[in-house]
């Protein structure tokens, strides 16, 4: 199963990426294990200084702002 992770400390652009993911999820019906990660300790053990991020299977994809559907899409069928 696929395993993605929300950082964010649950800033507006956080709340609406997770949002966005979860749809693009049930709209493809892909399996996938999200999680919000919200302490700065466990974001910055991913490199991140700018949030939302977006990890999926342990790789950072997406730093900074809400990400397109379409990101959201290739990033799901790579």
């Amino acid at each position: 199963m696929t395993s993605i992770k929300v950082l964010g400390t649950g800033c507006a652009n956080c709340k609406a990426t997770q949002k966005l993911l979860e749809t693009v999820l049930a709209a493809k019906g892909i399996q996938a294990a999200v999680e919000k990660v919200e302490d700065l300790p466990s974001i910055m053990k991913y490199g991140v200084i700018s949030t939302p991020g977006v990890v999926i299977n342990g790789t950072v994809v997406h730093v900074g702002g809400v990400p397109t559907r379409a990101q959201i899409e290739r990033w799901l069928t790579a």
